[in-house]
C-alpha cells in the first residue's frame, strides 16, 4: 500500500516515517508534502492509498485537501492527525469518514492499530487475504461473535443457564482466555452523544476499543459490548494486581481528549466491585451501574467506584408519598399548572437530601412516570401511546447526566404529554361538565346541589342534568354521592378519625344516613371496612 504523509512542520514527518515498521505493514512512504496544495500535486502523481495528513496546512487545510483528493483518487483513505484541538475541524474530519482521528503527541500504538485495520480493510477490498490470512479473519469474527454472546446468554442472561457457568465453559464455548482471579464489570457512560450522526458513534466506539487495548495488557481477558451511548466491560486481572483504577484513569484521561472531536460529550467510568470469579456477573453489574448514577450527585468526567446497595426504598419514604397524594390530585384536577408545581417541588426537595444516591434519583424519575401513568388510567383519561410514552421516557432517562437535566427531561416529558392528554380530553368532554366536576371535587364537603353547579357553570338546571349524565354515564346524585363514598374509604384507610369526623369531612350530617349509603356502596360498615383495608 502506498503512503503519503502531509504536514507542515517537517519534524513530523519524519517523526511519523520512523515510528512505523512500514515494510512489515507491507507499506511505502511514497511522497512527504509540507502544504495542502503540494499534497494535491503529490496524490495526482502517486496515487497512494492512504493519507496521513494534518488538519491544518498552510495554501490548503487539510478538509480542503480531503475534499479534492477525492475528485483524483475517490478509494483513498485518510488519517488525520493534529494538536489544533477545534470542534468545528473534527467533527467535520468524521463527517467526512476519514479512519481516524489522532492527536499530537502521536501515540505509537494507536497508530499502529489503525494502519493495521486499514491493511486488513484494503486486502479484503481488493480480495488479495492470503487463504491464512482469509483464515485467521474468519477465526477473529467468528471469535468476536461467540466472545460477544457472552453478554447476551451469560453474563446478563437473557437466556437461562440451565446450570452454573464455570471458567472453563466460558473459555471453551465463548473463546474467552479467563482465569482465576479479579472478575470485574465496568461501565463507561458517555452522556451527550445520542444526538450524533452514525459515523461519530461509530467512530468513538472504534476509539473506546483502541484506548482499552492499549490500556488492559495486564488482564488475563476482558470484553465489552456498546448499547445506548454506554459501553460495558467485563475485566479478568490477577489477584495480587493493584493498578486497575490507574489504568482506567488513564483511559478516562485519553477518552477525554475526544472532546475535543465530538463538542458537549461527558464521560463517566463507573467501577463495579472486585470479585472473584462465581458464575454469572449480571449482579456486579448493578454496582457499575450505581457507580455511573452518581454522575448526577457528584458530576461527570470522573473515574466512580460502585457499591453494593439494599434496594432502593426512597418510593416508599414520607416524600414521595406526599409528592403521590399531590401529583396524583393535580392530575385528577387536571390542572397543569399543578402538575408542574408538584414537581417542581420534587426537585427541590429530593436536592435538600444529603444522603441521597444518583441511582435513588434516577430511579424516583421512573417511579414518577409510573404514578403518572397511573393516574392517567385511574382518571380515565386518553391513554393512547402511553405505553410508548413509558418505555421512550425509560430509555432517554439514561442520557441525563446531571440532576439538572433529570428533572428537566421528566418535567418536559409529562408537560408535553398531559398538554396533548388535556387537549383531547377537551374534545372528549364538554368544558362546562369540565368545570362542574372540578367544582364538585372541590366542594364535595359543603352542601352542594344539581341547581348550585348549574348556576356556577351558567346552565339551566335541566339541560345541564341530561349533558352531565350523557358525558359521565351517571346522573348528578350519583356521581356526587360515589366521589363522597370514594372519599370516605380514602379517609377509613389512611387516617384514625372517627366516623362521625369522617362523615362531617365528605358532606354528611347525619351518621346513620352516612353509614347506611357507605354499606350500600361497599358491601361493608365503615368500622368493618376500616379493619379490613387500613
Amino acid at each position: 500500500m502506498k503512503v503519503m504523509i502531509a504536514d507542515d512542520e517537517g519534524k513530523i514527518c519524519q517523526l511519523i516515517q520512523c515510528l512505523v515498521d512500514w515494510k512489515a505493514l507491507d507499506m511505502e512512504v511514497v511522497a512527504v508534502a509540507h502544504n495542502g496544495l503540494e499534497a494535491l500535486e503529490l496524490i495526482k502523481e502517486h496515487k497512494p492509498d492512504i493519507a496521513i495528513t494534518d488538519i491544518r496546512m498552510p495554501g490548503c487545510n487539510g478538509l480542503s485537501m480531503i475534499k479534492q483528493a477525492r475528485k483524483i483518487v475517490p478509494d483513498m483513505e485518510y488519517i488525520i492527525i493534529s494538536g489544533y484541538r477545534d470542534f468545528e475541524y473534527a467533527h467535520k474530519a468524521i463527517q467526512f469518514g476519514v479512519s481516524d482521528y489522532l492527536l499530537k503527541p502521536i501515540d505509537k500504538n494507536e497508530l499502529i492499530l489503525t494502519l493495521e485495520k486499514m491493511r486488513t480493510a484494503y486486502l479484503e477490498k481488493t480480495e488479495q487475504l492470503t487463504k491464512e490470512e482469509k483464515l485467521r479473519k474468519f477465526e477473529k469474527s467468528d471469535k468476536q461473535r461467540m466472545r460477544k454472546l457472552v453478554f447476551k446468554e451469560v453474563m446478563m442472561q437473557q437466556k437461562k443457564a440451565s446450570r452454573l457457568i464455570s471458567i472453563q465453559d466460558l473459555n471453551e464455548t465463548y473463546k474467552y482466555h479467563f482465569k482465576e482471579g479479579i472478575f470485574q464489570t465496568v461501565m463507561i457512560k458517555i452522556d451527550g452523544a445520542r444526538n450524533e450522526i452514525k459515523t461519530s458513534e461509530i467512530y468513538l466506539e472504534d476509539k473506546i476499543r483502541q484506548i482499552l487495548l492499549s490500556n488492559l495488557k495486564d488482564c488475563y481477558d476482558w470484553e465489552c459490548s456498546f448499547a445506548d451511548s454506554c459501553c460495558l466491560v467485563v475485566l479478568n486481572y490477577p489477584m495480587a494486581y493493584k493498578g486497575i483504577r490507574k489504568n482506567m484513569r488513564k483511559v478516562l484521561e485519553e477518552l477525554l481528549l475526544q472532546q475535543n472531536v465530538l463538542k458537549g460529550i461527558r464521560i463517566t467510568i463507573g467501577m463495579g466491585v472486585e470479585l472473584d470469579f462465581s458464575g454469572m456477573l449480571k449482579e456486579r453489574m448493578k454496582s457499575a451501574k450505581w457507580a455511573v448514577a452518581q454522575r448526577l450527585m457528584k458530576g461527570s468526567n470522573q473515574v466512580i467506584l460502585g457499591e453494593i446497595r439494599n434496594a432502593n426504598e426512597f418510593a416508599d419514604s414520607d416524600l414521595f408519598k406526599k409528592f403521590n397524594k399531590e401529583f396524583s390530585i393535580a392530575i385528577e384536577l387536571q390542572d397543569l399548572e399543578e402538575v408542574k408545581k408538584t414537581l417542581r417541588f420534587l426537585e427541590m426537595e429530593i436536592r435538600k437530601l444529603s444522603n441521597i444516591t444518583g441511582y435513588e434519583v434516577l430511579q424516583m424519575t421512573k417511579e414518577a412516570m409510573n404514578v403518572y401513568i397511573f393516574a392517567l388510567f385511574n382518571n380515565q383519561l386518553p391513554t393512547e401511546g402511553i405505553n410508548g410514552l413509558f418505555d421512550e421516557f425509560n430509555k432517554q432517562v439514561h442520557d441525563c447526566g446531571t440532576m439538572k437535566e433529570l428533572f428537566a427531561y421528566l418535567l418536559g416529558t409529562i408537560t408535553k404529554s398531559f398538554e396533548k392528554i388535556l387537549e383531547e380530553k377537551d374534545q372528549m368532554d364538554t368544558k362546562p361538565i369540565k368545570e362542574a366536576k372540578k367544582y364538585i371535587l372541590q366542594h364535595y364537603k359543603e352542601p352542594i346541589s344539581l341547581e348550585i353547579v348549574s348556576e356556577v357553570v351558567g346552565f339551566n338546571t335541566t339541560y345541564f342534568s341530561t349533558m352531565f349524565k350523557k358525558e359521565t354515564g351517571i346522573n348528578f346524585s350519583e356521581y356526587l354521592l360515589n366521589l363522597r363514598l370514594d372519599k370516605a374509604k380514602e379517609l377509613l384507610k389512611e387516617t384514625k378519625k372517627s366516623i362521625a369526623d369522617i362523615c362531617e369531612e365528605v358532606g354528611y350530617h347525619d351518621v346513620k344516613y352516612f353509614t347506611k349509603k357507605f354499606t350500600n356502596y361497599t358491601s361493608l360498615k365503615p368500622n368493618e371496612y376500616r379493619k379490613l383495608y387500613s
